[in-house]
């Protein structure tokens, strides 16, 4: 299962204007809840730039402060990666450059892959909603209205139906789950 998991506004947006969104730090209960789905796992399909910003689990010794940080950056680290980017030529830790176009990179990924794969980066993703290829959006809605930014989702040409399948609070923060209508849980 290809699945979008995303911190996002309540106007819809994953960065504001300024490419901002340090309205989306965790708290310890939901750092737990995020540690729990990158361990439950079996890859990660990344843009450049969010690859950029979670490098710092693999490279940053301080970040292992305490038990939940340091068995995050262990099962980040562990998570295989497959890196889009037009200007990197390399990349660390247990992550290689896509080869292939999304939906190649996405099928072949997914037929190795043990259980379900993430997809993150705005831009890969919305290429991977486009086409159709994500059975899962898990959105983590926090309460500040940005006014514009880097929106969650594209623009559509087909309406994409839906199944609510989990909500669940972490103090301000709400967590959807949506299932794309007729995606089997397998």
């Amino acid at each position: 299962m290809l699945i979008v998991s995303m911190g996002v506004s309540v106007d819809g947006f994953i960065a504001d204007r300024d490419g901002r969104f340090a309205w989306t730090a965790p708290d310890d209960e939901l750092f737990r809840f995020h540690l729990a789905r990158v361990r439950e796992l079996s890859g990660c399909l990344l843009g450049r730039r969010l690859y950029e910003t979670m490098l710092v689990w693999e490279t940053d010794p301080s970040l292992r402060d305490n038990e939940d940080t340091t068995a995050f950056a262990d099962a980040w680290c562990a998570l295989p990666k497959v890196v889009f980017s037009r200007t990197l030529e390399s990349v660390q830790g247990n992550a290689r450059l896509a080869e292939r176009s999304l939906a190649e990179e996405v099928a072949a990924t997914l037929e190795t892959a043990d259980g379900d794969v993430e997809i993150g980066g705005a831009g890969l993703a919305a290429g991977a909603v486009e086409i159709g290829l994500v059975d899962e959006f898990r959105i983590f809605r926090y309460p500040v209205v940005v006014g514009g930014g880097t929106p969650l989702l594209p623009p559509v040409v087909e309406d994409i139906p839906l199944d609510l399948i989990e909500t669940r609070t972490f103090g301000p923060v709400i967590y959807e789950r949506y299932r794309r209508d007729g995606t089997s849980s397998d």
